[in-house]
């Protein structure tokens, strides 16, 4: 079923919410037929959201209450489409959904992991609270789906992030205990997207919505065995039923012991849990947060945030071995660095991973045995007789860091042409960060007055 097709809303659904909402419901049913607000959030690691919004490059709405480096957005601009997008100056996410990693509120120096991660909005938004310090884990455990927040993360150019392609089960049996912080943003029969999503309409019954508990139950038990004592949980759905919300974190809740649930802001807008909705919830359930569309700017959304009890459980001893440059490849690199980047990347924290190299996150533990998708930024790859910079590179290198620039203007033809993968005249010579409005966007190589394009044809405009 098409997205954008027409598709009624299922009977049953609004019945259950008529009873769930009361005087209520009228509103929220005329809302599921309004139009989505979009919402853009500033990359933070890149510049400020002042920064951004001198640019004035598109209609920015107001602030999002919840989210102080998000804008909605007005009018008819496509901001996918433009080049800032390609420098990963901004994320489009639906402002509920920019909720969670705010309400988990990360810090720059922790240990965090984003369980299932694509595409990658929740794990951008927690590197860029993170500032891009200590360790996020961003795992996705569809094949389908990784490589799409592989790129999401890349376009970020957060040096923090590990993205890893396991099962919740694989992940706990490695790590044990061990995360400050973990957001479960779990797979859901989707009633909160109702509005956008015709698809989300026509696949909706009651049978999907027992059986998405069943899962959620599942994964939010596992997800618990990742969170050292002492450190938080938290666990989002786009769902408005209390079937995939409260029960499943009272089941928790119940079967573990070790878990209580922490009161969130009430942002305006904002509706505490409802444990009354449920089969059996404790009260404290009422300081999770429920987002409806006739109440905010966004989309539906449920979010709780649990605090595991402080224990005297040992972290498991980790032995770090990365794999460290060989003596065949060390020269290429250091003539790299005193010829194209001028930059401070710290010998420990490099991993050469066959002939890629990847600078890593600080203090990273062991990760022989987990299918790792990158661990950590790639740098670039060894050739036969030099050292050739990846494009993520490109994206992580903050103004400054590159010996030779070629800078481009965001409605420049050249620039039109370099993303189509062009070569384009030019003075400089070597390798060369191309930049849109002083951030970075790309390589290229300078030769003979041309610079030949080495923009990755997967990302191609």
């Amino acid at each position: 079923m098409p997205a954008n097709s027409p598709v009624p809303i299922p009977p049953l659904f609004l019945e259950r919410m008529k009873n769930f909402l009361g005087d209520e419901f009228p509103v929220f049913a005329e809302s599921l037929n309004g139009i989505p607000k979009s919402g853009l959030r500033v990359n933070t690691l890149k510049l400020t959201p002042e920064q951004f919004k001198a640019l004035s490059l598109f209609s920015l709405g107001e602030n999002v209450p919840w989210c102080p480096s998000a804008f909605t957005l007005d009018g008819e601009d496509r901001p996918g489409l433009h080049p800032y997008h390609l420098a990963g100056l901004y994320y489009m996410q639906d402002p509920s959904a920019m909720s969670p990693a705010e309400l988990l509120a990360p810090q720059p120096g922790e240990r965090v992991l984003d369980l299932a991660a694509a595409p990658g909005g929740k794990t951008t938004h927690l590197a860029a609270l993170m500032k891009g310090e200590g360790l996020l884990v961003a795992n996705e455990i569809k094949n389908k789906r990784v490589g799409h927040l592989a790129q999401n993360v890349e376009r970020w150019g957060a040096g923090n992030v590990v993205v890893t392609n396991e099962s919740p089960e694989r992940l706990a049996d490695h790590f044990g205990a061990y995360f400050d912080r973990v957001l479960v943003d779990a797979p859901c029969s989707g009633e909160g997207m109702f509005r956008k999503d015709m698809g989300a309409r026509a696949d909706w019954s009651t049978e999907m919505v027992a059986g998405c508990a069943t899962r959620q139950g599942n994964i939010l038990r596992v997800a618990a065995k990742l969170v050292r004592p002492g450190g938080y949980l938290l666990y989002s759905t786009c769902t408005f039923a209390p079937e995939e919300d409260e029960n499943v974190v009272a089941r928790l809740m119940e079967e573990s012991g070790d878990f209580e649930v922490l009161p969130l802001p009430q942002f305006p807008g904002f509706m505490p849990g409802r444990p009354d909705w449920a089969e059996s919830a404790p009260q404290g359930l009422s300081g999770a947060v429920r987002l409806f569309p006739h109440r905010v700017i966004g989309e539906g959304h449920f979010v709780c945030l649990l605090q595991r009890k402080a224990g005297d459980e040992k972290e498991r001893a980790w032995d770090a071995s990365p794999v460290r440059i060989s003596k065949q490849f060390w020269p290429l690199w250091q003539a790299f660095l005193q010829e194209v980047v001028n930059v401070n990347l710290t010998g420990e924290r490099l991993r050469v991973v066959g002939e890629r190299l990847y600078y890593q996150p600080e203090n990273i533990p062991n990760l022989n045995g987990v299918h790792l998708i990158h661990p950590g930024i790639w740098i670039g790859t060894f050739k036969k007789e030099r050292f050739e910079p990846a494009h993520p590179l490109a994206l992580f290198l903050k103004p400054g860091e590159a010996r030779s620039v070629l800078n481009l203007a965001a409605d420049s033809r050249e620039l039109a042409a370099y993303l189509r993968g062009e070569s384009i005249p030019t003075e400089v010579t070597g390798w060369t960060l191309v930049t849109v409005d002083g951030f970075g966007i790309g390589w290229g190589k300078g030769v003979q007055g041309i610079l030949k394009n080495h923009f990755p044809r997967g990302w191609m405009v």
